[in-house]
């Protein structure tokens, strides 16, 4: 199977420590998709999203900066891909930058857009909502 390596950057109205801390934080993370995420954030920890959808563990952690995990989207049917998050301040919050290798290529596009819809576009609207409160 020919696999892909997919690269999206978005801009997140909020500092890299706490978009960080919503990514990696069960509580905050169901807030945000609206739907069930369990884990503990430290290397070797396991975690899951959308329900059971999402599941991995921590690869590697540096606190407000990075976040290497072993990614497995059970809807897409691949497991086992490698998923870096990095995070930047901008000034405009955060530049977030996501990096997800050995993603099926007949998959790629749909995996892209999926990542827009259930987690970029949930965020920004999390964070533009929280500053407005």
């Amino acid at each position: 199977m020919k696999t892909k390596t997919i690269k999206q950057k978005v801009i997140i109205p909020a500092s890299p420590k706490e978009v960080y801390d919503a990514y990696v934080e069960p509580k905050i993370l169901s807030k945000i998709t609206g739907s069930k995420a369990t884990g503990k954030a430290v290397v070797g920890g396991k975690y899951t999203a959308y329900g059971d959808s999402i599941l991995g563990k921590y690869i590697e952690l540096e606190d407000g900066k990075r976040v290497v995990q072993d990614w497995t989207n059970n809807d897409y049917g691949f497991t086992s891909s490698r998923l870096e998050l990095c995070f930047s301040k901008v000034p405009k919050g955060t530049e977030l930058v996501m990096v997800l290798s050995d993603v099926p290529e007949e998959q790629a596009d749909e995996v892209l857009e999926g990542w827009i819809e259930y987690f970029w576009d949930p965020y920004k609207k999390y964070f533009s909502d929280k500053s407005k409160t």
